[in-house]
């Protein structure tokens, strides 16, 4: 190294520190994001705009399956601006939503991505070229993302075990639902969510079927639990074993980059020639 040679500068721990780096720069990009459910998070000027996860509805499913726009007035919309970089121009033009309501909407469904992405950290992460998303609002710095996220996660801290369901547990009615005294009392919303449970659906499908928040969907299903409306049913082949879900939740806005910490732990060599641990290296933009 010469002396006029600058050290780059050190990678991001994690996506975090990522998002506060490119908000510094006012950069805008997508950031993909592999892992389970992985995602894509959309940055403007430094701001996070959007995200996009198979994890929790987005804007589109949310205004589509609450039943607040048609899928005929959706889908004229979209043939007038397939960028969608102005769908939500068009959609408040076409006085099918109002811009204030939008934009609770898609901050909402904001929050509940970076909500969903945290529950599992990611492979993988590459930044690209910006793409057209449907957001309103100016977007939110990553501080205030942690900020959200952090509070979601203490509110579920009472419920064991409701970050790993939200992932993996199918949700069943109990005896208790079909008697009409205890349900007399329930709100709609409570109740609407009552009737979506099937035994067949996680918290994520709920969601999905009635177009809310998947932090939500788990508020609401705790309230159901706490009542004896509901139960959940153990994954086929998890009885009997400890569980393996961290018991504390990760406070970062979306699932932080994968951290080695200790020693690894020698196994006993088997007779035999063994074959090689595959590698994992990770990329990074």
């Amino acid at each position: 190294m010469t002396g006029t040679d600058t050290p780059e500068p050190p990678a991001p721990r994690n996506l975090p520190s990522l998002l506060s780096g490119l908000h510094a720069q006012r950069r805008s990009c997508t950031v993909s994001v592999s892992g389970s459910p992985g995602g894509t998070l959309h940055v403007r000027d430094g701001l996070v705009v959007a995200m996009e996860t198979p994890g929790a509805p987005g804007v589109e499913a949310i205004l589509l399956k609450s039943g607040r726009l048609t899928e005929e007035a959706w889908t004229s919309v979209r043939a007038a601006d397939s960028t969608h970089e102005h769908l939500a121009r068009e959609l408040v033009a076409a006085e099918l939503i109002g811009a204030g309501e939008l934009e609770v909407v898609s901050l909402g469904a904001l929050f509940d991505a970076a909500f969903a992405l945290s529950l599992n950290r990611p492979t993988d992460w590459e930044v690209g070229d910006p793409v057209p998303v449907l957001y309103a609002g100016a977007g939110v710095p990553p501080e205030r993302l942690v900020t959200e996220t952090t509070r979601r996660f203490g509110m579920l801290a009472k419920e064991p075990g409701a970050i790993a369901r939200s992932a993996r547990d199918r949700v069943l009615t109990s005896p208790a639902a079909g008697l009409p005294e205890s349900t007399a009392r329930l709100s709609p919303r409570h109740l609407d969510l009552l009737t979506a449970v099937d035994g067949r659906r996680t918290p994520r499908d709920l969601a999905f079927t009635l177009g809310r928040g998947l932090f939500a969907v788990l508020l609401d299903l705790r309230h159901l639990l706490g009542l004896q409306l509901i139960e959940y049913a153990t994954p086929p082949g998890a009885a009997g074993r400890p569980s393996t879900a961290p018991r504390t939740p990760s406070p970062s806005v979306v699932p932080s980059a994968p951290a080695t910490s200790g020693l690894p732990r020698r196994l006993p060599r088997r007779p035999g020639p063994q074959p090689a641990a595959p590698g994992s290296p990770e990329r990074r933009a």
